[in-house]
Formats: C-alpha cells, sequence, structure tokens
C-alpha cells in the first residue's frame, strides 16, 4: 500500500499519492480544494489508475505521519522540508 507492489501500479501507492497532494497543496487549502485539485491534477496528466477519496486521506494520514502536513483551523498546509532543523 505505501509502496508500489505488483499488485499495486506505482502511481497510485499511498507515497505516490501523497507526493502528487503536495503538488496541489502550493498554498494552504481546505481539504475538498486539495481533493477537487488532485482529480482535476490526476485527469491533466493522464493517469488512469483511480485513487477512491479514501486512498486520498490514507495518503493525507501518511504526510501527516511523515510531518509533511498539517491541519491548522481546517486548512492543509505542507510544511517546509528544506529548512534544517534547529539546533537546541
Amino acid at each position: 500500500m505505501i509502496t508500489p507492489t505488483k499488485g499495486l501500479a506505482p502511481d497510485r501507492c499511498l507515497l505516490a499519492v501523497g507526493a502528487q497532494v503536495l503538488l496541489q497543496l502550493d498554498e494552504p487549502r481546505t481539504v475538498s480544494q486539495a481533493w477537487s485539485r488532485l482529480k482535476s491534477w490526476r485527469a491533466d496528466q493522464a493517469h488512469t489508475s483511480p485513487v477512491s477519496f479514501e486512498w486520498f486521506v490514507l495518503a493525507l494520514d501518511i504526510l501527516f505521519a511523515m510531518g509533511a502536513v498539517e491541519l491548522d483551523q481546517d486548512v492543509l498546509v505542507a510544511r517546509s522540508t528544506d529548512a534544517a532543523p534547529s539546533e537546541r
């Protein structure tokens, strides 16, 4: 599920869908906006493997567990990953 397998297309694994979701979060968006943009983006990029809303939510869960996104006042925000962790 998380990575591609013999039975799961590479563009449908949760890490790939998560990366596609991050592409849609160039600015803070609601979950509904991110879902709508992801569906449009996948259609524009000719991805034929289906991604359900449930699969989208699982990808968000993976991103949240990795610290790549957060939900701030009902809005999804991509966290910056290019900054080095602060030292104390």
